[in-house]
């Protein structure tokens, strides 16, 4: 691996990020892009300023067919669906009402097990993270973060995705201030997930967010669980889950050479004639 052409977690306008679609097709033809995925996130029922509406749906699948007019890149139609329990709508019943290309699964709002309130365990606010820890579960950050692994669990069990996102995000706040992942207790539970991400043969995303955006020390998943990924045979893929167009290829090298010094000789590709990833 030398050049990565692809970018298959891209947000836009429609949802959280900062740029319009063909802002991120014209940086993705100045970067040499082969494919470009875009993927919103996913509704939610409940007010928010991050999610795409039921009512843009069809607006967002009509711009990108508009756009694949226009370019040479492949463009692709996806949705980073959130998984929470009892809320929110079947990844598989999402991709076919939308005709998606692929779905990527994630958590990021994790329900406590008696159901009130939801830790926003993303953004840029670190004292987000504190107060749902706080407010939620009483501090009690085994409670929480097992409650977070539990959720994941579930998504993998009951959930069709093509790739997980940034399944050990939860670490991205915490920056070692509440637990470690050398823990036991921790690593058994992120052991868990690999173990079903390989039963449920699911695509492992390299994150390279959390290093360009200085939120974390570095990539989702971390090298421990890359090199865990990569003895059970798990495919992976890079991804800047760029919310802005200059953000397309940022820390992709570094990426790379994470994936060889873990053993990676190959990432998974979307294979459009056969409508799937390869790997």
């Amino acid at each position: 691996m030398t050049h990565y052409p692809a970018n298959y977690h891209t947000h836009s306008f429609y949802c959280d990020g900062k740029s319009t679609l063909e802002e991120h097709v014209r940086e993705a033809e100045k970067q040499g892009l082969l494919q470009l995925g875009f993927s919103s996130h996913s509704p939610v029922p409940f007010e928010n300023s991050f999610a795409i509406s039921e009512e843009k749906l069809p607006e967002y699948i009509q711009e990108i067919d508009l756009l694949q007019q226009k370019t040479d890149v492949k463009l692709l139609k996806s949705l980073e669906c959130d998984f929470i329990p009892s809320m929110t709508v079947d990844f598989a019943e999402r991709k076919k009402a939308c005709g998606l290309d692929y779905i990527i699964g994630g958590v990021h709002l994790v329900r406590p097990p008696h159901g009130n309130g939801l830790w926003f365990i993303d953004g840029s606010k670190q004292e987000t993270y504190d107060d749902g820890l706080r407010d939620l579960f009483d501090n009690n950050i085994k409670a929480a973060v097992t409650t977070f692994w539990e959720q994941t669990f579930e998504m993998l069990e009951t959930q069709q995705m093509d790739i997980i996102a940034h399944f050990d995000k939860i670490k991205m706040h915490n920056r070692d201030r509440f637990f470690t992942e050398d823990e036991t207790w921790y690593k058994v539970l992120a052991d868990k997930a690999i173990q079903l991400i390989k039963r449920h043969d699911v695509i492992i995303e390299v994150n390279t967010r959390g290093l360009y955006k200085k939120r974390c020390n570095h990539f989702y998943p971390s090298t421990e669980l890359l090199m865990k990924a990569r003895k059970a045979d798990i495919p992976v893929l890079i991804s800047s889950d760029a919310h802005k167009a200059e953000e397309l290829t940022l820390f992709v090298p570094e990426a790379i050479a994470e994936l060889q010094r873990c053993g990676f000789d190959h990432t998974a590709k979307f294979d459009v004639e056969k409508g799937r990833f390869l790997y």
